[in-house]
């Protein structure tokens, strides 16, 4: 609080006004934030819209290209089934399933069935064009969101950058121009006091 007392009351663009007191140091400044914060500004919101986008178009494609194949149980599941074995609610379990793909070639693979579940049960799992087994792909609004919240996160790590080489390059100033006043102090410094003796 002292040093705003000291410092006296705010002046907006202050480093932009005709002043003759203005120093070259204060017009470099002004350059170097006004850069920074444009740098900031337009880093963070391409690269966010950039990495929304890549990753809402790569869930849609998900969405296009994977589908749900009826697969069969190969070996029995380990559990009991419960009374909701058939629903999502219910334990699942790895097994062993097997499916067939559109153009007829046979694949095996592991998968998540209802616990108990018997040899020769059917179960949807998710494939790829190739019939490897993939996760349920994201929904639209599940998309969305995933691609909002990358999106803002790659925007903020990306803005990070000129945030912080303004930063560094401000204090750098700051410290220059406080060498400057320390050599111009170390100078003057003794003729001031003879003046006011």
């Amino acid at each position: 609080m002292p040093l705003k007392a000291f410092r006296g009351p705010k002046v907006w663009l202050w480093r932009w006004r005709r002043n003759p007191l203005k120093r070259r140091a204060d017009t470099m400044e002004a350059w170097v934030l006004l850069g920074a914060w444009l740098l900031t500004l337009l880093a963070g919101v391409l690269a966010g819209f950039a990495a929304a986008r890549s990753v809402d178009d790569g869930l849609a494609r998900e969405r296009a290209e994977w589908h749900p194949v009826v697969a069969r149980v190969m070996d029995k599941a380990p559990g009991s089934p419960g009374p909701k074995s058939d629903s999502s609610d219910g334990e699942r379990v790895w097994t062993r399933v097997a499916w067939t793909v559109a153009d007829g070639s046979a694949h095996t693979g592991q998968a998540r069935v209802p616990a108990g579940s018997k040899v020769g049960t059917p179960v949807t799992v998710w494939t790829d064009p190739r019939g490897h087994l993939v996760t349920r792909p994201a929904t639209a609004s599940e998309a969305q969101f995933r691609a909002t919240l990358i999106g803002g996160l790659v925007g903020l790590s990306a803005a990070a950058v000129p945030f912080v080489a303004g930063l560094v390059a401000r204090g750098r100033l700051e410290r220059r121009r406080m060498d400057r006043w320390d050599a111009e102090w170390a100078r003057l410094g003794p003729q001031w006091g003879r003046m006011t003796g």
